[in-house]
């Protein structure tokens, strides 16, 4: 008999970005920059660094469980009342702690796919089944069949907007009449892992659509615009009903002492982190542009990533963008993600590309 639970065979694994200085050495080449985990490149907000130096010499103790003070300032950022804020060991955690709260065995969780690879992990470890809806033709989600796809056994959905990996952003008229028509008895999970890069006014604030729905459950993080990826903060807005119940699920001082330190410092330097997005926003059009002078179906993006959709080709292109120093993020069989870097970093894979795509 196995010891451990024989469905599990059924989750694909987590696939992380490659170490430069691995691929640089199995390429034979002097180095390779990263574009492959959606981690905006210019280092630790202004502050960060001193207040974890500072946190670790209180490593002895345990963390704060209830988060109170990082809860009450994005609180007072987000006008949010910190009754309904929930953190965690990033949003992906708490993606984990929502399946966790609302689903029985048997029970299903919807999302588009392709989208973010964490959900099936987490619905089956849960329990769950997973009910994966095709992207649209550009590359969206497909609400309208989103919504066709609930069921009575459906207790959640997903919906990551931006999409991760396809970069596409789903509109308010849209999500307004999605959530109609799935109703108030299926806890909605709005996934906003990039809402900070979001430029297109049509793309609503999943936070204001949290405040009219008990069921709707908005995630955002603190690892991308932030700069906290190797920290791990992320924290949710929920009613707060929901949020007491997810609560009960979270595993116990998740947020260390270090990493609530950090997030309240990197908070305070909203107006660098500000800047920060605006050159990668920058940046993002001028990769965008050449690209899709390359290709004419590389779909817009609101995130800090662009999506190439090259099917069986995907596998191959990464691996020639490797041999070139570019570290780029595969999806076999559907297609290729590209982080937004420097400017440097950028010209070194549109270099690639040119040569790859023509």
């Amino acid at each position: 008999m196995p010891l451990t639970r024989p469905d599990l065979e059924t989750i694909p694994r987590y696939v992380a970005g490659k170490n430069p200085s691995d691929v640089a050495r199995e390429s034979g080449i002097p180095e390779a920059v990263k574009l492959a985990s959606n981690e905006v490149p210019y280092g630790p907000l202004p502050g960060v660094v001193e207040a974890v130096t500072s946190a670790v010499a209180n490593t002895h103790r345990y963390p704060d469980p209830g988060v109170v003070a990082l809860r009450k300032r994005l609180g007072e950022r987000y006008d949010v009342d910190p009754g309904r804020i929930v953190a965690g060991c990033g949003s992906v955690a708490l993606a984990e702690h929502i399946v966790r709260a609302a689903v029985l065995p048997g029970d299903e969780v919807v999302y588009s796919w392709r989208s973010f690879e964490a959900y099936p992990i987490v619905t089956t470890s849960c329990g769950a089944t997973s009910v994966q809806v095709p992207n649209t033709d550009t590359h969206a989600h497909d609400l309208d069949a989103m919504a066709a796809a609930v069921t009575e056994r459906t207790k959640v959905v997903f919906v990551c907007t931006p999409n991760n990996p396809t970069g596409t952003a789903v509109h308010a008229g849209e999500l307004d009449r999605f959530l109609d028509r799935v109703g108030p008895d299926v806890l909605v999970v709005i996934d906003e892992a990039y809402r900070e890069f979001v430029r297109d006014p049509a793309v609503p604030d999943g936070l204001v659509a949290a405040k009219d729905r008990p069921n709707v459950v908005v995630l955002r993080t603190l690892s991308k615009a932030w700069g906290l990826a190797g920290i791990r903060v992320g924290w949710l807005a929920a009613d707060p009903s929901v949020a007491d119940a997810i609560r009960k699920v979270v595993t116990p001082f998740s947020v260390n002492h270090v990493a609530q330190a950090a997030a309240l410092a990197a908070l305070d330097a909203e107006d660098e982190m500000n800047r920060r997005v605006d050159l990668v926003v920058a940046e993002r059009t001028r990769v965008l542009d050449t690209i899709t002078s390359l290709r004419a179906d590389v779909p817009d993006t609101q995130a800090n990533f662009l999506w190439l959709p090259l099917g069986d080709d995907a596998t191959e292109f990464a691996a020639s963008c490797e041999k070139r120093g570019v570290i780029v993020r595969p999806f076999a069989g559907d297609g290729v993600r590209v982080t937004i870097g420097t400017p440097s970093e950028n010209d070194l894979f549109l270099e690639a590309a040119a040569e790859l795509l023509a």
